[in-house]
């Protein structure tokens, strides 16, 4: 049984608009006229907000999306960077968004309108990572001998097909520029799990800021009978 339920995603920028475009572009996804600001899908576990925020991006991004595209070129037309070419050992091609921020295109036949094929986080722990957010989220945990990454899938409303967690040497040093929302029908059982407790709500914000076992931050909505 999951204790939480994905809301949606959000990412820090330094021009919302700018980089609503860009992603909107590149994810299939589009932003209202009375709020260029996010971007909406068919349901509303797709949306993606941009957040402004100050502070420019110092170090490799330790939450990124993978996209499906029908090029590379694609990517690039709507503003996208290549780093990093595909290879025979490495089978899709890593990309910067206008402001930097990593991305991964896997070039494929057939693109759906919407392309967001699976959200990616650094972990020094892959395994317990996995296997932490298959139990608040649900869904299965899975693996692949021999390869040292895992990931959930089959998680109820979750707008992407993979949330996969991989290993890497360096260890959390600033604030994630892309994070999710979730949404629970009471903090404690979140807490409970194993997640701390970053910000209370209080009246600037209207959620409560998380983090999980890895310090990777996300912010819990509470139904408003549960606020008081």
């Amino acid at each position: 049984m999951s204790i939480v339920r994905f809301k949606d995603l959000c990412v820090d920028v330094s021009c919302p608009s700018e980089m609503a475009a860009f992603w909107g572009r590149t994810i299939g996804l589009t932003a209202p006229a009375d709020n260029p600001n996010v971007l909406v899908g068919d349901v509303p576990e797709k949306t993606v907000w941009m957040c402004k925020v100050p502070e420019p991006k110092t170090v490799k991004n330790r939450v990124h999306l993978d996209l499906v595209t029908g090029s590379v070129q694609d990517l690039e037309r709507a503003g996208a960077k290549v780093v990093s070419p595909e290879t025979d050992e490495q089978r899709w091609t890593v990309l910067e968004s206008p402001e930097g921020g990593e991305f991964c295109g896997f070039v494929r036949e057939t693109v759906p309108a919407y392309r967001l094929m699976e959200l990616v986080v650094d972990s020094a722990d892959p395994e317990a990572q996995a296997r932490w957010w298959a139990g608040v989220l649900g869904g299965d945990f899975s693996s692949r001998p021999g390869r040292p990454y895992y990931w959930i899938e089959n998680v109820p409303g979750l707008p992407f097909k993979y949330w996969v967690f991989v290993p890497v040497p360096e260890p959390k040093t600033v604030k994630n520029r892309v994070h999710w929302d979730v949404t629970a029908t009471d903090l404690q059982s979140v807490l409970d799990a194993g997640a701390t407790l970053l910000r209370p709500k209080d009246d600037e914000i209207g959620w409560h800021v998380c983090a999980d076992p890895e310090g990777n931050e996300f912010c819990v909505f509470l139904p408003p009978a549960k606020e008081a």
